[in-house]
């Protein structure tokens, strides 16, 4: 008998809990949608926006970022990461024609 009211506690609990997170995402207070997928909720912007990236060998890869608007590009590699190419203070972006 003790079991048996053990179990219905334990579902009691989750189906509470379960309701209480339904109610809270149907009334907008809560989304699950970027906690798992990576995205921001509206209204907020990236500051780091990953443009590309290149696997050149299993260690070695290079990334094209945008941080805050200039392009960079990084080079990752087994001893850390170096930064290969990023704008000089006249340049907007790597690449750009004078």
């Amino acid at each position: 008998m003790d079991v048996l009211r053990q179990v219905f506690s334990v579902l009691l609990v989750f189906s509470l809990l379960g309701a209480v997170l339904w109610g809270l995402r149907r009334g907008g207070k809560v989304s699950f949608r970027g906690v798992f997928a990576g995205k921001r909720t509206q209204g907020h912007t990236r500051s780091i926006v990953v443009l590309e990236r290149l696997v050149l060998t299993p260690q070695h890869t290079l990334h094209m970022l945008r941080i805050n608007g200039c392009e960079v590009l990084i080079a990752t590699h087994p001893q850390g990461c170096t930064v290969v190419a990023q704008p000089g203070a006249g340049e907007r972006s790597i690449g750009a024609e004078a």
